[in-house]
C-alpha cells in the first residue's frame, strides 16, 4: 500500500524505541497475529507444488477467474461484486502468490510465474476455458494467463490493468520496502505503528475521486496488507514489474481471444493512455470502454460497467 507520507514519521517512531529491534518485532508480530485472527481465509488452500494458493469459489455457470491488484487479496471481490456474478458464473477468486493467504512462490516477481501458479490451483478445481479478469497489477497476471494458455482461456477482462512499460520509476514507498534498509527499518515500523487514520488515507487515495465504500477496509482486512512479509513481497513484485511487461507486450498481438478493457480517464494509479489504450491497439480482438470521472477502483465505483464487460466477453466467447 502507498504509505509514502507516513514513512518518515514511522521511522522516527521506531527510533524512539532506542533501536530496540526486539520490542519493535514483538509489536509488529502482535499486530500481525491480530490482523490474521480478524481476517481468516474465506476459501480453500490448494497445494501447487511447494506452495498453497487461497481460492474462494461461489456460484455456478461458465468459469470466471478474478485476480486482484497490488498488496490486496481476493476479498476485494467478495466485498460486493462476486455475489452478483455468482448468479450466472462459477466465480473463482484467488489470492496472488505472496499476498493474502497464498504462499510465496519461486520467481513470484514475474506475473507469468504467478499466472502459472494460479492456473495450477484452478486446474485442481477443474476450471476449463475461463473468462479471466484482472484488476490493476492483476491485469498483468491475467494477460500472462492468456499468453500462457491461449487455447484454454475463453476471454480476458482487464480492469484498470497494468499492461505496458512506462517512462520513469516508481515512488519510494513502492520500492524502499524491497531494499535491505526497507526490510530492516521501514517495514517493521509500518507494521508496528501505522494508524487507522493513515490506512484510511491510503484507501482514500486509491479510490479517489470516489469515496471508499462503507465497511470496505474492515472487509478486505487492511491489516493483512500491513504484515511485514506481504509489504516486502508486494514491493518486490511492483518494483520489478516494468521489465516483465516489456517482455510480455510484444505477445499481445497474438492474443486471439476476446478482450474487454475497462479503464477510467481519472485513474492516476495506472494511466489510461499508457496501458488501456495501448493494449486496445495491440490486441487484435480487444475492445476498450473508457469510464469518465472514475478512479482506479471501478469494480466498486461502477460495478455495473464491470459486470457488463464480463457479460460481453462471455457472449463473444460463446459462453452465454
Amino acid at each position: 500500500m502507498k504509505l509514502a507520507s507516513s514513512i518518515v514519521a514511522l521511522v522516527l517512531a521506531a527510533g524512539a524505541l532506542g533501536g530496540c529491534a526486539v520490542l519493535l518485532d514483538a509489536r509488529a508480530s502482535s499486530r500481525e497475529a491480530a490482523a490474521e485472527a480478524r481476517t481468516p481465509p474465506v476459501g480453500r488452500l490448494i497445494d501447487v507444488g511447494r506452495a498453497r494458493i487461497h481460492v474462494h469459489v461461489e456460484g455456478s455457470g461458465p468459469d470466471l477467474v478474478l485476480i486482484h491488484g497490488a498488496n490486496g487479496n481476493l476479498r476485494d471481490f467478495t466485498f460486493a461484486l462476486s455475489a452478483r456474478l455468482a448468479e450466472r458464473y462459477r466465480v473463482i477468486a484467488l489470492d496472488r502468490p505472496g499476498l493474502g493467504w497464498s504462499d510465496v512462490i519461486d520467481g513470484h516477481e514475474d506475473p507469468r510465474a504467478q499466472a502459472r501458479a494460479l492456473r495450477a490451483a484452478a486446474e485442481v478445481l477443474e476450471v476449463r476455458n475461463p473468462i479471466v479478469l484482472g484488476h490493476s497489477y492483476g491485469g498483468a497476471v491475467a494477460l500472462a494467463w492468456g499468453l500462457g494458455a491461449p487455447d484454454d482461456t475463453a476471454g480476458l477482462v482487464i480492469v484498470a490493468g497494468a499492461s505496458h512499460p512506462w517512462e520513469g520509476g516508481l515512488g519510494l514507498s513502492q520500492t524502499l520496502p524491497a531494499t535491505a534498509l526497507g526490510r530492516w527499518a521501514v517495514v517493521p515500523a509500518v507494521t508496528a505503528f501505522a494508524s487507522d487514520g493513515q490506512v484510511e488515507g491510503v484507501l482514500e487515495g486509491i479510490f479517489a475521486p470516489q469515496a471508499v465504500p462503507d465497511g470496505y477496509g474492515a472487509h478486505i482486512g487492511t491489516g493483512l496488507s500491513l504484515r511485514r512479509a506481504q509489504i516486502v513481497r508486494n514491493s518486490e513484485q511492483v518494483s520489478t514489474l516494468k521489465p516483465y511487461l516489456r517482455e510480455m507486450a510484444p505477445g499481445y498481438g497474438g492474443l486471439e481471444m476476446p478482450i474487454e478493457i475497462v479503464h477510467s480517464d481519472a485513474d492516476t494509479t495506472v494511466g489510461l493512455e499508457i496501458h488501456g489504450r495501448r493494449l486496445a491497439e495491440d490486441a487484435p480482438d480487444a475492445r476498450l470502454t473508457v469510464l469518465e470521472g472514475v478512479g482506479h477502483m471501478p469494480q466498486h465505483s461502477d460495478p455495473d460497467a464491470i459486470i457488463a464487460a464480463i457479460d460481453r466477453a462471455a457472449t463473444r466467447a460463446g459462453l452465454r
